[in-house]
């Protein structure tokens, strides 16, 4: 398995994976669930999305087939996911209602769909075309390192930045999350309007 590790191909995948992942534009959220009485749970969320995301990259294309669903599929309905998180980071309002019995946030929404969401899926399907195994699975593993240490300092951040700093952020995580799910959904769209 470790014959065919390469310290590049390593740190490509991370670089890719820490964009698409995307921690830090999550504090805000984080934060907000904070707020609203909403547990989070630091380690709980950092191995389920570990679980969640390797289950996938060596079950997804296995898994979506099964359901008769293909990956740009998958990944525009996920985008709309990520759309609505948006409009609630922008506009103040609350889409999003956790009505069950769960009253923690750690699986729903912080592990899916913010951590192991639809476009780190994708991702991990797309890298797994380019890259060895072994080097995609190193570097998610250091991504999950950071995204601990990230969920785990969020009350430092907030300290450090204030409530205005974070209100500031918000918005702008907001845009650039909003960005995003346009350009996956466009980009998925357009692939299943030409098949």
């Amino acid at each position: 398995m470790f014959e065919k590790f390469d310290l590049q191909a390593c740190a490509s995948a991370f670089i890719v994976l820490f964009a698409v992942i995307d921690i830090i534009g999550s504090i805000p959220i984080i934060i907000t669930l904070k707020e609203n009485g909403r547990k989070v749970d630091a380690l709980k969320a950092t191995l389920l999305s570990f679980a969640l995301m390797l289950g996938f990259f060596y079950t997804g294309d296995l898994m979506l087939k099964l359901f008769g669903v293909d990956i740009a599929s998958f990944a525009a309905a996920g985008s709309l996911i990520i759309f609505f998180f948006a409009l609630e980071m922008i506009l103040d309002v609350e889409i999003f209602k956790n009505q069950g019995p769960i009253k923690s946030a750690t699986l729903v929404p912080l592990v899916f769909p913010l951590l192991a969401g639809a476009g780190v899926f994708t991702t991990l399907i797309s890298l797994k075309a380019e890259y060895a195994d072994v080097n995609i699975v190193i570097a998610l593993i250091l991504n999950m390192v950071w995204v601990y240490f990230v969920i785990k300092m969020t009350n430092v951040i907030e300290r450090i930045l204030g409530r205005g700093g974070i209100y500031i952020i918000r918005k702008f995580f907001g845009i650039i999350l909003l960005a995003i799910s346009v350009k996956l959904f466009t980009a998925n769209f357009a692939q299943l309007w030409g098949a």
